[in-house]
């Protein structure tokens, strides 16, 4: 009981130093885990003292160990002050006394203080005790790398500590374990500042990381489900509107039918935009076959139908044997910036703000690292960015509103496949057939579309050729339009490389006219 009274005895009453330039601390840890000091120091006559205790000191793992004094008091001649790095003491001769209160001492159960050190002049003796509410189970004390003259725990279980002539600039560390549980502990670690503690794992690292790590499953079963969409059955479709005219779905282009159905675009797209032009009246076809400028493009042909016709058409005609020797593709960029207008196609928007995170992320990474730290923050930033780059890769290219339109064009070739001519009015047919031409040719339901009119009594005109054709005659122009396509491509290839290709399609699926190879 005694030695628990002794124990938690109070430290505002020091003993005075007998020998100058001396001092006497006592310490006392409270059960809030703060740590009491009290420094009684002698400085003799004529003489100056500072002392300078580092509130930041090195800590394993790239860390700091961070201290805080308050409420500090000096009763004698001289003065004391905080900053967020130091506790600064200047004193003047004569016995002064320095009291304050730490905060951050207690690392789970072992309370760690410097006792004295950093002073401007030698210490000639040093004393010090320290109190707990209960009597501590180990201590230390050090001089540098070396053990202080004297730590123990007396017979009254009081700690005590000496040391003589603690030279100037030398510090003297004491650490006390206590019994588990005696305090709660208070230590404050911080990334050191230095490259290697910049990227040291802290809470609000740690925090940004689970964030991350959470938005990976999300990403991928994103992905999975635009990878994995069910689009269902086509629609039945109807190839007029309510106003007589012949409808494609959302007002979808042949030109887009391959991109769309098949995530790319080949010489029957580009034949059933051609084919489609003639039909619109912007291309006239006459025996040759010629090509002939009709009439202007204007602002209701897109920018990639524009591209088309004036690739094909750069001058007033062209027969298909010329145009054979001619490579004319398709214009890419505006077949898709078109797709992309629409909201069918992804604009790769995704992709490009990724790369720009992963930029920003980099930046931010090495301004951390130079400044305040948790650079981890840019890497978990880059990563981020890299992550949108891979999502932006894995998911389809076709948008759900282009899945949507896919799914009826699916309809349209369902219809075109299976239509019957005796279903129009007469007065449709002509337009009805002319219409659909491009699309069935883009969707590879040439054969059975042109079979549906050619066998009718009375056929309907085919308007943008010259002289009267049969659908039949129509159909095969579409498949030599194409073969023409296909044959510059081939050609194109076989400039390109040493080797003769292989077999090349000029349609998506299956087609052709009586009489005819199939489109495909």
């Amino acid at each position: 009981m005694l030695a628990l009274v002794l124990a938690a005895a109070p430290v505002d009453q020091p003993p005075l130093p007998t020998v100058p330039q001396s001092a006497e601390i006592q310490l006392k840890v409270e059960r809030d885990g703060s740590l009491s000091v009290v420094e009684a120091i002698s400085v003799p006559d004529g003489v100056t003292m500072d002392r300078r205790v580092p509130l930041r000191v090195a800590a394993p793992h790239h860390r700091d160990r961070v201290y805080g004094v308050r409420d500090v008091v000096l009763e004698g001649s001289g003065n004391a002050q905080v900053d967020p790095d130091a506790l600064t003491v200047h004193l003047t001769s004569g016995t002064s006394v320095v009291r304050y209160t730490v905060d951050g001492a207690v690392a789970g159960d072992r309370v760690t203080w410097e006792l004295a050190g950093g002073w401007s002049a030698e210490l000639k003796f040093v004393r010090a005790s320290f109190a707990a509410p209960e009597i501590p189970t180990a201590v230390d004390c050090q001089v540098g790398d070396s053990p202080c003259a004297a730590a123990q725990i007396d017979h009254a279980g009081l700690t005590r500590f000496s040391q003589q002539n603690l030279a100037a600039g030398d510090r003297m560390t004491a650490t006390v374990q206590l019994p588990p549980g005696t305090v709660p502990g208070n230590e404050v670690l911080v990334p050191a500042r230095t490259i290697a503690g910049a990227f040291v794992l802290t809470a609000p690292v740690g925090w940004a990381w689970a964030g991350f790590a959470a938005l990976l499953p999300a990403a991928a079963a994103w992905v999975l489900l635009a990878r994995r969409r069910d689009t269902g059955d086509p629609p039945k479709a109807g190839l007029i509107a309510k106003n007589g005219e012949f409808a494609s779905p959302e007002g979808v282009l042949p030109g887009h039918t391959g991109v769309l159905l098949h995530g790319r675009a080949g010489v029957a797209d580009l034949a059933a935009t051609v084919l489609d032009l003639a039909v619109r009246n912007y291309v006239w076809v006459s025996d040759g076959p010629t090509l002939t400028r009709r009439n202007p493009a204007d602002e209701h042909l897109t920018a990639f139908e524009r591209a088309v016709f004036e690739a094909v058409l750069p001058a007033e005609s062209v027969t298909l044997a010329e145009l054979r020797q001619r490579h004319v593709g398709i214009p890419r960029a505006e077949l898709t910036a078109d797709l992309a207008g629409r909201g069918w196609l992804a604009t790769g928007r995704l992709r490009r703000a990724g790369i720009r995170v992963v930029f920003y992320g980099v930046f931010l990474t090495v301004l951390l690292a130079l400044t305040a730290g948790y650079a981890q923050l840019g890497v978990i930033l880059a990563l981020a960015g890299v992550a949108a780059v891979a999502v932006s890769a894995a998911l389809p290219e076709r948008r759900h509103a282009g899945a949507e339109v896919a799914r009826r064009l699916r309809g349209v070739a369902e219809e075109l496949a299976t239509t019957r001519a005796k279903d129009f009015d007469k007065p449709q047919r002509e337009l009805v057939f002319a219409r659909g031409l491009p699309y069935a040719l883009a969707l590879g339901e040439l054969g059975p579309w042109v079979a549906a009119f050619d066998g009718l009594e009375h056929p309907p005109p085919v308007y943008w050729h010259d002289g009267d054709i049969t659908p039949d005659q129509a159909g095969s122009f579409a498949i030599a339009l194409a073969g023409t396509f296909a044959g510059a491509h081939r050609g194109h290839l076989r400039d390109l490389v040493s080797e003769e290709p292989g077999q090349n399609t000029v349609s998506h699926s299956r087609g052709g006219t009586r009489g005819t190879g199939g489109s495909s």
